[in-house]
């Protein structure tokens, strides 16, 4: 099969619904995990799940690079999310905004900690250290999620290392120098 053929085939998956959905379908997971380890809410992660697959849907036709789908559904999802944080910050006054879900997590100390340092690093930066060490993603995968050069996701991951282990040597705890 020639590569023009291929990708022929491939764009009639995308403007197929069922196809279309199926191929969604097969990276629930990963956006699951993704839009919970932003939002931190089984409820909102579903949501914004379903948000960047309408949002992907209604853009598909943009898609020029059919291999990349996956990159761009897990940007898509990662925008939606961000939408979603900054409206939050509109609405939720910042001290109410730490965990008044009304539902009581029991969680460690040390993940607690953890979370909250890393709600502290700056946003791009955190989007790497999640992808890299929440979704066990590779650099090259980040890379072409986020549409940067690997070489600047390096340079993200060690400058959000170096604020996260800067907070967490804030909290008074020698573990995580």
């Amino acid at each position: 099969m020639d590569v023009e053929s291929l990708i022929k085939e491939q764009t009639v998956i995308l403007s197929d619904e069922e196809s279309f959905f199926g191929l969604v379908a097969e990276h629930k997971r990963t956006l699951y995990g993704i839009a919970h380890s932003y939002l931190r809410s089984e409820a909102d992660a579903l949501e914004m799940v379903q948000e960047a697959t309408c949002r992907a849907w209604i853009k598909r036709r943009s898609l020029k690079d059919e291999g990349r789908f996956t990159p761009w559904l897990i940007r898509i999802l990662i925008n939606c999310c961000n939408d979603e944080l900054k409206r939050r910050k509109r609405v939720i006054p910042s001290e109410i905004q730490g965990g008044e879900s009304g539902v009581i997590e029991m969680t460690s100390d040390r993940k607690l900690d953890m979370e909250r340092a890393l709600d502290a690093v700056k946003p791009k930066y955190r989007q790497v250290l999640v992808l890299k060490y929440y979704r066990d993603m590779t650099l090259a995968e980040i890379a072409a999620v986020l549409e940067r050069p690997e070489g600047t996701v390096k340079t993200w991951l060690n400058k959000g290392l170096k604020q996260l282990r800067d907070k967490m040597k804030g909290k008074g705890d020698d573990r995580y120098v």
